[in-house]
Formats: C-alpha cells, structure tokens, sequence
C-alpha cells in the first residue's frame, strides 16, 4: 500500500480531500455529515496515521476522555500537550492497511461522535 492508493481508498469512501501536502504524504479530509472534519491522514515510512482534532477542553474534562478511549472499537483519545488539544488518533500498518480496515477507523469516530457529541459539546463551551 502507497500514499496515492490510501488516496485512492479515502476517495472510494466518498470523504472529500480538503488539502494536500504530497511531499509530505499527507491529507487533510472532511465529510461534516459523519463528523469528520479536518481529519489528517498522514503516511510515515511504514505506518499511516489518523488524526481528527477534537478540540481544546479544561483540563477537568481530560479523564473523560481518557475514559471514554475504552469504548472506542478502535483508536483513542490523546493530548497534544503542545496546543492543549485533544485528538481522535489511530495508527494503522500501511503494508497491511485494506479499505475495511481504514473504514472501521472512521466508522469508529463517527459512532462515538453520534453518541457523545451533544456531551462534546457541552465541554467544548465550558473553556
């Protein structure tokens, strides 16, 4: 598997490249209606990464997330301790990454956000 094949699986899943960075093998993609938006997918040597920023939380909210990270079928929270941004982040084998693989990363996102994104919300306002 290569940058321009996950390309090419990002587009059989009908998400929208939104920016391209190719020496970088990375892009940036959206589908608002699954909740993805600014996801980055970034292929690195052997590995492709998954990154959908979540947003900036207090502090308080962040054994939330680390709690809710059990429930993901798969992927977790983390922390940029940079920006103080939580992430939805995956990282999957690019040798071995198939479509249904990709897809269940998504699907994983998409499932928590339709179930807790009222909640998301909330915490978001409460900065």
């Amino acid at each position: 598997m290569d940058f321009f094949e996950v390309k090419e699986m990002i587009a059989n899943l009908g998400l929208l490249i939104v920016d391209e960075v190719p020496e970088e093998e990375l892009v940036v993609i959206e589908d608002e209606s699954r909740g993805i938006k600014g996801m980055i997918v970034d292929c690195e040597d052997e590995m492709v990464i998954i990154e959908q920023p979540i947003g900036r939380f207090s502090e308080k909210y962040y054994g939330w997330f680390l709690e809710k990270s059990r429930y993901l079928t798969f992927g977790a929270f983390v922390l940029d301790g940079e920006s103080k941004t939580i992430f939805f982040r995956n990282t999957l084998r690019l040798d071995t990454l198939d479509l249904e693989e990709f897809e269940s990363t998504i699907h994983s996102l998409e499932i928590f956000l339709a179930e807790y994104g009222d909640e998301i919300i909330k915490m978001a306002k409460d900065n």
